[in-house]
């Protein structure tokens, strides 16, 4: 799966590696949905953390689709929230 951090870049996350990313990505929306912040933020650091150290960073060059995105280090909720529901 190729994955994006916002702001960042993207990643090839191995498929051994995607049930630790997606349980952390359902924790994450869960949180988000209870407007949990303290939670949102931990979770939030965690599955970037979980990316950097399972996943490998590809060049800019790689233009594959990304299939997930993740906010950037350090969002907020707030931030998130607002970001999703911009309209496109």
């Amino acid at each position: 799966m190729i994955l994006r951090i916002l702001g960042e870049g993207r990643y090839e996350v191995p498929d051994a590696d995607l049930p630790a990313i997606e349980q952390l990505d359902a924790q994450l929306v869960d949180a988000m949905e209870r407007g949990d912040k303290a939670t949102f933020s931990v979770t939030l650091a965690g599955l970037i953390g979980e990316v950097r150290r399972t996943a490998k960073l590809l060049s800019p060059e790689d233009l594959r689709t990304s299939e997930l995105a993740v906010p950037h280090e350090g969002s907020t909720l707030a931030e998130v929230r607002a970001l999703l529901t911009q309209e496109t």
